[in-house]
């Protein structure tokens, strides 16, 4: 760590305390709404995997694995839509996550949403956004202050 790249979470530590607790309800929300740690963990993993965050895959990849997400699966993440593995809700979910990480101005958010509809409920979908957005501000939260990969 550096004055030019502080460890942000270090810096302003009831910042990070909060966006902890967020998580931790987002979490909640999720599980309220009928969601597995499976699909939260693909979600973590396959956001990381776009933000190029190796801290977080560090921490979420082994969490996928102890939700029971399959090795095989994580092995062809990055493939989901062509890998015939993944459920029709962990589909939708990926779908909604990426449309989100990558906020591309061109793509029809309404047309993404009503397609994750046909498999998610209200509640999931938000559910799902509000995974996609915490998972990304820790993302970025650990590439702006450079923290290392976590040590098993």
């Amino acid at each position: 760590m550096s004055a030019e790249r502080p460890f942000i979470d270090k810096e302003h530590p009831t910042v990070y305390k909060a966006l902890g607790k967020a998580a931790v309800a987002s979490r909640a929300a999720s599980h309220e709404a009928g969601l597995g740690d499976d699909t939260i963990e693909l979600i973590n993993v396959r956001v990381s995997q776009i933000n190029g965050c190796p801290t977080c895959l560090s921490i979420h990849l082994p969490k996928a694995r102890k939700a029971g997400v399959k090795e095989s699966a994580l092995d062809v993440l990055p493939a989901w839509r062509e890998a015939g593995v993944f459920t029709d809700e962990q589909k939708a979910a990926l779908l909604l996550a990426e449309s989100l990480t990558v906020i591309d101005p061109t793509v029809d958010r309404q047309a993404i949403n009503a397609r994750a509809a046909a498999h998610l409920t209200t509640a999931q979908i938000s559910a799902v956004e509000w995974t996609t957005t915490l998972i990304n501000a820790f993302n970025r939260v650990s590439i702006a202050s450079g923290h290392p990969v976590l040590a098993r």
